[in-house]
């Protein structure tokens, strides 16, 4: 068992990691190893990143990678957004918020903006000029999003939004914010609209507080509250109003298959972390690993995690050929977090008192791995979605 997190379960690749997803991963791994791991801490403190190293991120190929040249991006699949979340999970930045950026916020771009929005926004989000976020989430409305109560009410050619949104991912960064909308109230779900708005070009958008989170400290996540902000009708993505709770629902399983790249990500991190420790670590006059319960600790946390690891090459194998529905989607969500929150607790076990010190890295996934069972649908509502399917 090698020490590296990409190879500590020793399986062969998958199909789908040919060649360029490969080469990107370790461009990928280099990038976030020599640019923003050393400043990692000092992102923890702040409780947020810096653009530059957003712009970074962009000039490295990082942005936008499965979005078409034609708008700036790489012109890759989800293969290669999935590659850079397992990067930043190998490398332990996890509070670095490109994945969302890349694998949630911009697809919506892609697949429901009209040419001229493409235009407008995606070049500008793959250099890291724009950074993107989705205000879903309410005060009163979490996995619930037909509760949605933010209102965007039509006056000639704009929209007036009205409302607030909390939990937000990229909050305090964000500059591009696909807002999750009632365009009418009256139809409940199909009365739903997402809406683009350019913070930088509105007025009455605000920003609440950076949110004081138990883990993930470097990703600020905030309030955003909207008064009266007027954007053109032209911002509202799809063709007509009501769409938005389709898009959500065809989007999801995306979503919740890159919490399933940042669990197995995390989870080969803390195996690969352990095992060195417990190799080195003595007690009692011998190594850690050498007492049976480590042995067979080890034995059935690698067993879990190569189980995780096929389960989700082969939803990524599925995905990229179209055929992933919410069922599996969900699945992996649910049951990839379920161990990721697991794996980190038994690996922070074995580092004894040590791991509850939070200069072990392991101290860190602990906290980390908590919000991934939570946030893009709760676990509770992933058993409810795969029940449907009984």
């Amino acid at each position: 068992m090698g020490n590296d997190p990409q190879s500590v379960l020793g399986m062969p690749k998958p199909a789908w990691a040919g060649e360029d997803v490969a080469m990107l991963y370790d461009m990928a791994n280099r990038f976030l190893s020599e640019e923003i791991a050393p400043r990692y801490e000092e992102f923890e403190k702040a409780e947020c990143f810096d653009r530059q190293s957003w712009e970074k991120a962009g000039a490295n190929g990082l942005l936008c990678a499965s979005i078409p040249e034609e708008y700036g991006g790489s012109g890759g699949t989800y293969a290669h957004e999935s590659v850079i979340a397992e990067a930043i999970g190998h490398v332990g930045v996890d509070g670095f918020g490109i994945a969302l950026h890349n694998a949630i916020v911009a697809p919506y771009i892609l697949h429901y903006g009209s040419e001229e929005q493409k235009k407008r926004w995606l070049p500008r989000m793959a250099t890291g000029e724009l950074i993107g976020a989705i205000a879903m989430t309410e005060p009163g409305a979490g996995s619930d999003l037909q509760g949605v109560k933010t209102r965007a009410e039509r006056d000639g050619n704009q929209y007036r939004i009205n409302g607030s949104k909390t939990f937000i991912t990229n909050g305090q960064l964000a500059n591009l914010v696909i807002v999750v909308t009632k365009t009418d109230p009256s139809k409940g779900a199909k009365g739903t609209s997402l809406l683009v708005v350019e913070t930088d070009e509105v007025e009455g958008f605000e920003r609440g507080r950076n949110l004081d989170k138990i883990g993930l400290k470097s990703n600020d996540t905030s309030e955003l509250l909207f008064n009266d902000v007027r954007v053109p009708t032209a911002n509202l993505l799809g063709t007509d109003e009501g769409q938005g709770f389709v898009q959500l629902m065809q989007q999801l399983p995306q979503e919740r298959l890159l919490i399933g790249a940042q669990a197995i990500s995390m989870i080969e991190r803390a195996l690969a972390l352990t095992i060195e420790y417990v190799k080195e670590r003595k007690a009692f006059g011998q190594r850690i690993i050498d007492f049976q319960n480590t042995q067979f600790k080890l034995a059935e946390l690698k067993t879990e995690a190569t189980i995780g690891r096929s389960f989700y090459n082969d939803c990524v194998a599925r995905h990229l050929e179209g055929n992933l529905d919410t069922e599996t989607a969900s699945m992996a969500k649910y049951w990839l977090s379920d161990l990721q929150c697991k794996v980190t607790d038994e690996c922070l076990q074995l580092f004894g008192g040590y791991g509850y010190m939070n200069e072990y890295p392991i101290a860190r996934m602990y906290r980390d791995a908590r919000v991934q069972r939570i946030y893009g649908g709760t676990n509770e509502i992933m058993k409810l979605l795969i029940s449907r399917s009984l």
